[in-house]
């Protein structure tokens, strides 16, 4: 049977490719003969990643609890994915900012909605007792989460807002690190000194965050902005983007956490602490931390005014 032309010209291609590879283009056809055919469920691991819920209690939400989070980490996991691409990109293209900085708020935006998965979709009476069998682990402990942030803007901007003024662009990225927002939120409520929780977390991601900040020192997406041809930076649809990027990541998704934790953890009398004993009351409202990635793109109003509307909405409806 004759060999149709665009077959010849492809294994030609292929025998350019594999020339330089030590193996000639047969061996590799015959690889491609013995192998079994590729399906779903071995492609993407499927068995293996439904076997990774592994409850500690006999209480059955607790798997949606674990549920929850794995693929809150896989959001986030997307998220670091484009936000990679962006800090590499040489080029300074509005088009392909906007592309990349629109995936990472459509993450966002399916992680905010999801929050009604621990708010509406769990027993409360079951999270009040298996959480206990959780101790010291905590949300809080959420690697890809600072990851994001240290991608997204200087630690300069990442500072608890008691004390941003005592540090400048001249400050070592260790003594930033030391001072980052939220290292106050895993503090115990009684004695003031750092949880296990965060003991735990700093002993673990410490070495990693640094090396984060080190690598995109000068290059993280705030700054690749900063560093645009005036006519890119003022591109409305960017801004647009950028805007919405950071009422995602520092206000709406801190005040749908903020829900979930009054649903399962405020009671009229008294409010419980959260598993690994943050002090979620004052770590979570955006207001109380003002933590904002890209401070040029809002007016000194904003940001003056940065969370608080959204919580009175929120949480005092009857005041709108």
């Amino acid at each position: 049977m004759a060999v149709k032309p665009e077959i010849e010209a492809q294994i030609a291609s292929l025998e350019e490719k594999y020339k330089n590879s030590g193996q000639d283009l047969s061996s590799y056809l015959d690889g491609l003969l013995y192998e079994k055919y590729l399906t779903y469920w071995d492609y993407i691991h499927l068995d293996t990643l439904l076997s990774l819920q592994i409850p500690r209690t006999h209480f059955p939400d607790e798997e949606i609890f674990i549920m929850y989070h794995q693929i809150t980490e896989l959001y986030f996991k997307l998220i670091i994915h484009e936000q990679k691409q962006i800090i590499d990109h040489k080029l300074q293209e509005a088009d392909f900012l906007i592309t990349k900085i629109e995936r990472i708020n459509n993450y966002y935006k399916i992680l905010i909605n999801s929050f009604n998965v621990m708010i509406n979709g769990m027993d409360r009476s079951q999270f009040l007792k298996y959480r206990m069998a959780l101790l010291p682990a905590s949300g809080f402990q959420s690697a890809q989460f600072r990851m994001i942030e240290i991608y997204s803007t200087p630690l300069n901007n990442l500072l608890h807002c008691s004390v941003e003024e005592q540090f400048s662009e001249k400050s070592t990225l260790e003594d930033l690190y030391e001072n980052i927002y939220w290292k106050k939120g895993a503090v115990d409520t009684k004695t003031n000194e750092k949880t296990l929780t965060l003991k735990q977390f700093e002993y673990r991601y410490t070495p990693r965050f640094m090396r984060i900040a080190n690598e995109v020192k000068g290059t993280t997406v705030y700054e690749k902005y900063l560093h645009l041809p005036e006519e890119v930076k003022n591109n409305s649809l960017l801004v647009k983007a950028m805007r919405e990027l950071d009422v995602n990541a520092n206000i709406n998704w801190n005040l749908m956490h903020m829900g979930a934790a009054y649903k399962h953890l405020s009671k009229k009398d008294h409010t419980i602490d959260a598993t690994g004993g943050t002090n979620w009351k004052e770590y979570l409202p955006p207001s109380f931390q003002k933590i904002i990635f890209f401070p040029e793109l809002w007016s000194d109003s904003e940001k003056a005014d940065w969370g608080k509307q959204w919580v009175e909405h929120m949480f005092n409806p009857q005041t709108h």
